[in-house]
């Protein structure tokens, strides 16, 4: 697959039009002060969202319609934003970087596609899910096909990369396992919870950081600092959701409150709650199981919010942010660095 190549050096990107300049600066919290940098980084997206309808389009109307639905449904694209980011401590910016920011959304693609599979959902994005839209086997298949064209992408790459998101994939699939399986006799709930979201959301935004460097030429201490900071800022992401889905109003959320709830989910808050002597009993026997009434689920979202648990669960966000940005400190001062910087200190921000 052929990409439009950029001319070498930092912000050689094609310029994007305001609005997406607008939409960049609003996107997870990323504060780019420096204009050339917004530009580069706008452009690198415009490119990337160009390569992945080209890449997942078929010929049969029924693959082409179904790998589409969620390309075009759009989402943060925070994995190739992130890979356009880190591919600013290299020296080159080229089409390869492009490819490794398209073959990242892709397999993030897929496993929402999965992942609806398993939760029963019927929105993604706002949009229809494709299992709710066609049915699971079509949701499924979709998934597989987009993992296909992810692997073809990064077969482009080199052999390095294509092994690294050979290993990408096994960390997702445990991940989800750890979770549908659940913490085994003995094991510590919190600990087992930490390390399923680290597989399943970490690992892959880490990939797009180590992509980012590895295409652009960056220094191998370069490339492992951003593949550190991805792995934490991606657990931490996971653990914003997860008090922003109690703590904030439907009206905020843009969804329903208590998603995990009605879905029978653990999330980090409800893990703290439960594992303190103090919390109310009645809130244990709502954390049961699935609540699929909506005033019990609000009465459960009432005593979390008063529990210790989201209080415990901000903490260690505060920790994880503190520990993303410490890996920082390992690249060289830039408005690159000041980007990521920015990202970890919204993570926390958002959810008070």
């Amino acid at each position: 697959m052929s990409v439009p190549s950029p001319a070498p050096g930092a912000g050689s990107l094609p310029a994007a039009p305001g609005g997406a300049l607008d939409d960049l600066r609003a996107s997870v919290g990323l504060q780019i002060a420096d204009e050339t940098l917004l530009r580069s980084i706008a452009g690198g997206l415009a490119e990337v969202e160009k390569l992945l309808r080209e890449v997942v389009r078929s010929d049969v109307q029924a693959v082409n319609d179904a790998a589409l639905h969620l390309v075009e449904a759009g989402g943060k694209r925070f994995r190739p934003l992130f890979t356009l980011l880190a591919a600013q401590f290299g020296p080159k910016q080229d089409d390869h970087v492009i490819i490794a920011a398209a073959a990242v959304e892709l397999v993030h693609l897929a496993t929402l596609y999965h992942d609806d599979v398993m939760d029963e959902a019927d929105m993604r994005r706002g949009a229809e899910s494709v299992n709710a839209r066609w049915d699971n086997t079509i949701a499924i298949l979709t998934g597989d096909f987009l993992f296909a064209h992810a692997s073809r992408l990064v077969a482009d790459l080199g052999t390095d990369a294509a092994r690294i998101i050979a290993e990408t994939f096994g960390e997702l699939v445990t991940g989800q396992m750890r979770e549908t399986v659940g913490p085994g006799p003995g094991d510590d709930a919190v600990a087992h919870y930490l390390t399923v979201i680290a597989q399943k959301t970490g690992s892959l935004i880490a990939t797009s950081g180590r992509f980012g460097g590895m295409m652009s030429g960056a220094a191998e201490e370069h490339i492992e600092a951003l593949r550190r900071f991805g792995d934490i800022i991606g657990t931490a992401f996971q653990i914003s959701d997860d008090i922003i889905d109690i703590a904030s109003p439907s009206d905020e959320l843009g969804k329903a409150q208590g998603t995990d709830l009605r879905e029978g989910v653990r999330t980090l808050p409800m893990l703290y709650a439960l594992a303190d002597p103090e919390t109310d009993p009645r809130l244990i026997e709502l954390l049961s199981g699935p609540i699929a009434d909506d005033a019990l689920v609000q009465e459960a979202l009432d005593l979390l919010r008063v529990s210790s648990g989201l209080d415990r669960a901000r903490v260690t966000l505060s920790d994880y942010a503190q520990r993303a940005r410490a890996e920082l400190t390992a690249l060289p001062a830039s408005p690159a660095r000041d980007a990521c910087e920015s990202v970890a200190d919204y993570l926390v921000a958002r959810t008070r």
